[in-house]
């Protein structure tokens, strides 16, 4: 990255972000953003009370922003104990940045959490339908959920056509007697996100919101939502696209996509995640945690005698093992092979050292009649205040080496050493 380049954007009194698309992490702020936001990391800003947009992975963006589209999301500002919402407008990072960048530049900021006035008070008039008018014979016939909301009116719907009826279970009269917010998970939180979706000009990618049904049913929708004139009336139009099941889906991938195929535990990909999300979420928490790197003796002899099926079942049963025989508290991931990962949050190492010598005799001592008799070598670390990540790792391995070097079946603690940076994972 040109550090040089990005020092230009000081200047201007927008502010501006840009964001690495893989690890999601603040790679700039400018002095505008920094001093709307402080040193606010991005988890806070795109996940507080008024944020919102249309994909949880930057990545997913890339494709689009390629293309030119517009693509916006609004973030949570905390500033002066007040929290508001800031209207961001996505576009491609081109400053010398290696890596995917997204830049994400403020295009206005609420001065107060609640919903402004109308400016115009004297320029709109109240809406009334007309039943043989071009718009409303369109507005009905559409098979799209649309609303039509009054934003200066506390988000009241003003109207519904026939497909958002059957969507919310509500006759068109019924709906026209509530406000966006009663229809909308978010509650009232929502009311200063619609005045900074008022604003908006057309053309961009739809959000993604909960709402309500009559039933009391909660959908995932994506809604756009742009200002309209209607007969002289201004109005925010709101086409609803239901995307219940597609987020369904989404989610179970993104669950698979987490877990270990042949033993159900996390896999790498997900403790690396948790890290990630300690790293932007909660970096100032400090509480004490350990690692346990737990490796099948001689797992390669299991396979050379007994083969690879009896091999897979073998680790299944060391997987389900070590998972009963965790606290609650506790987290095992398949680091990879024969090799098990264990996070013990706000444990040291001496509680740590007691809940692996438990497994180690726990898995010494089970018998199968079907699977061979297994061991297992153990290295143990626990956390150290300035530590990196590749450090911590390196003492709970070379532990686990000296286990496996000093005849194995058995627990050893690793060294202290203290270099770089790493988050607390809880």
């Amino acid at each position: 990255m040109l550090l040089s380049h990005l020092e230009t954007l000081n200047i201007l009194s927008t502010p501006v972000w840009i964001v690495s698309a893989h690890s999601q992490h603040i790679l700039f702020a400018n002095t505008a953003a920094r001093k709307l936001a402080g040193n606010s990391l991005l988890g806070p800003l795109r996940n507080g009370q008024f944020s919102v947009y249309s994909q949880e992975s930057l990545e997913a963006y890339l494709p689009n922003l390629k293309k030119g589209d517009q693509i916006v999301e609004i973030w949570t500002i905390h500033k002066e104990g007040r929290a508001f919402p800031l209207s961001c407008r996505l576009s491609l990072a081109k400053f010398g940045i290696q890596e995917p960048a997204i830049v994400f530049e403020g295009s206005y900021a609420s001065s107060a959490s609640v919903p402004v006035v109308n400016p115009f008070p004297d320029e709109t008039k109240p809406y009334r339908r007309d039943e043989s008018g071009f718009y409303e014979r369109f507005f009905q016939t559409n098979s799209a959920p649309m609303l039509l909301i009054a934003p200066e009116n506390n988000g009241q719907i003003v109207d519904a056509n026939q497909a958002a009826t059957r969507f919310y279970g509500y006759s068109r009269d019924e709906m026209c007697m509530k406000h966006t917010w009663e229809i909308n998970a978010m509650g009232q939180d929502v009311l200063p996100v619609m005045h900074e979706i008022a604003r908006f000009p057309g053309g961009h990618k739809p959000l993604t919101f909960v709402h309500k049904l009559a039933d009391g049913n909660l959908r995932h929708v994506q809604t756009y939502a742009g200002p309209v004139v209607v007969d002289g009336t201004r109005l925010m139009l709101c086409i609803i696209h239901d995307i219940t099941e597609q987020k369904r889906l989404e989610q179970e991938l993104e669950r698979a996509a987490l877990l270990d195929p042949l033993t159900g535990v996390g896999n790498r990909r997900q403790f690396m995640q948790l890290v990630e999300n300690a790293r932007t979420q909660n970096p100032q928490r400090t509480h004490n945690f350990s690692l346990m790197l737990v490796d099948a003796d001689h797992f390669k002899a299991i396979n050379d005698r007994y083969g690879h099926n009896k091999g897979d079942d073998a680790l299944v049963m060391l997987a389900r093992t070590l998972e009963t025989g965790i606290r609650e508290t506790d987290t095992v991931f398949r680091w990879g092979g024969e090799e098990f990962l264990i996070l013990l949050p706000l444990t040291g190492l001496e509680g740590a050292m007691h809940v692996a010598e438990s497994l180690r005799k726990t898995v010494e001592e089970r018998v199968s009649p079907d699977l061979p008799a297994l061991t297992v070598s153990v290295g143990v670390a626990q956390y150290e205040t300035g530590e990196d990540f590749t450090r911590l790792f390196k003492r709970v391995d070379d532990a686990l080496y000296q286990a496996k070097t000093s005849g194995r079946n058995q627990v050893q603690a690793a060294r202290g050493s203290v270099t770089g940076e790493f988050p607390p994972l809880h």
